[in-house]
């Protein structure tokens, strides 16, 4: 690895960049679209003569570790691929994403750290170039697109490795509820229980509610919402793992409930409301469930956000 060097009198200054939740599947939509959120991971890096780090918010503990930090491993790896310097940083973040719950925190961090290596080290790379690098280290691009992007995307990685994307809002108001439990749970552990193969009729039956859900978003039609929900990839296998989603699921349709998904791998939650509904009576009637089933989980609000971070950039030069 080249050596750090000092801040160059003419170097780049301040970046501060806003990065959203991520909540990617979607229910039918395995490894292919996700939902940009109103929750935040906000940084601000400076250079500096040594590496530092502090953090406030949700896991701020994690977050302040500077020791195999994702955001600075994956900004010193970024520039060492390119043969650019690596300047130390100094990073001051506020978080209120969820780690290890589902919620695209490790595609925010990735992004977050590869704009850092686009700023400092003056590298000419386009939205492509960046959701591509992200979606190789993610090993998928749908959580890297979506918090780039910002609103809901649909990507693919081609055979060549370039990354396509399409991005849009969908119409109408999505009122959306995060239910966040306690323990984390690894991608790793949570691919290790997919099979390796599926039959025809599972997969037909995803592409049919996949495409179903996409249309429910286009035409702002909440009433067919739940009836695209019926995945046969990753949620049956992943639901003895992530407990919260069977329990909510037993009052979806009612109660204000419109649907109940896996949040990226879980263990978190993704909730659809009714948003002719009192979001105060759901989060009661849902605290009262899971209670009912000796459950606790935190339970936050959210919407979709339309912005991503590449519109929340603020650089200083």
């Amino acid at each position: 690895m080249p050596a750090a060097k000092r801040p160059a009198k003419n170097a780049r200054k301040r970046l501060e960049i806003t990065l959203p939740a991520t909540s990617a599947n979607l229910g039918p939509a395995f490894d292919t679209a996700a939902l940009a959120l109103r929750l935040y991971l906000k940084i601000t890096a400076e250079p500096a003569t040594e590496y530092s780090v502090t953090a406030r918010g949700r896991d701020a503990d994690i977050c302040s570790a500077a020791k195999d930090h994702l955001i600075l491993n994956t900004y010193r790896e970024v520039l060492q691929d390119c043969r650019k310097p690596i300047v130390p940083l100094a990073l001051r973040i506020d978080n209120k994403i969820p780690i290890g719950k589902g919620c695209g925190s490790s595609a925010a961090a990735r992004l977050a750290g590869i704009a850092l290596a686009v700023h400092f080290g003056d590298l000419r790379w386009d939205d492509a170039r960046i959701v591509a690098e992200a979606s190789r280290r993610e090993h998928h691009p749908d959580n890297a697109a979506a918090c780039w992007m910002g609103g809901l995307t649909i990507a693919r990685i081609a055979a060549n490795g370039e990354v396509q994307l399409m991005k849009f809002m969908p119409k109408g108001k999505w009122p959306l509820l995060l239910v966040v439990p306690d323990q984390s749970l690894s991608t790793e552990q949570a691919r290790r229980v997919l099979p390796p193969e599926y039959s025809r009729q599972d997969v037909v039956s995803n592409v049919q509610n996949s495409m179903m859900l996409l249309a429910a978003f286009v035409q702002g039609r909440h009433d067919i919402v739940s009836l695209a929900q019926e995945d046969r990839i990753h949620q049956p296998y992943r639901s003895p793992l992530c407990p919260l989603l069977p329990a909510i699921q037993e009052i979806a349709g009612n109660s204000g409930v419109l649907a109940a998904v896996l949040s990226g791998a879980g263990p978190s939650v993704l909730v659809f409301l009714d948003p002719k509904s009192s979001s105060e009576r759901i989060l009661a009637r849902v605290r009262s469930h899971l209670r009912r089933h000796h459950l606790s989980a935190d339970l936050i609000e959210a919407a979709i956000a339309g912005r991503g971070a590449r519109d929340r950039i603020v650089r200083r030069t």
